[in-house]
């Protein structure tokens, strides 16, 4: 069993950044894909970002493209999210999930853990 953890989440202007964390529970860590999704209100949960167990591979949405990245610390558990040029459109509640592979997966339904969920809030 994995636990996820976000943190990070907030209240910020149009063009500010912020930092995701998601710490996860285990010592099997490094051989867990990550990913980022947001479920925008009203609207379905959609991928943002995925990172590979070891970090060396990495996909991003179109919609998030060149303004976040997604990393990871195996020594430490945790998987970020650096979110820059922040857009009211990016304003949703994010989950961090985790499931046992060496790939990078973008589909939510390849994922077997998921967080609790941390809300962005990007004012205009």
């Amino acid at each position: 069993q994995v636990q996820l953890v976000e943190s990070g989440g907030g209240l910020v202007q149009a063009g500010g950044s912020l930092r995701l964390s998601c710490a996860a529970s285990g010592r099997t860590f490094s051989s867990f894909s990550m990913g980022w999704f947001r479920q925008p209100p009203g609207k379905e949960r959609e991928f943002v970002a995925a990172i590979s167990w070891s970090g060396g591979s990495t996909e991003n949405a179109n919609s998030v493209k060149g303004r976040f990245t997604i990393s990871r610390d195996n020594a430490k558990n945790t998987v970020y999210l650096q979110m820059n040029s922040l857009k009211p459109e990016d304003t949703a509640v994010y989950y961090c999930a985790a499931t046992r592979s060496t790939t990078v997966l973008t589909s939510q339904s390849l994922y077997a853990y998921w967080g609790q969920g941390t809300q962005v809030t990007v004012s205009s």
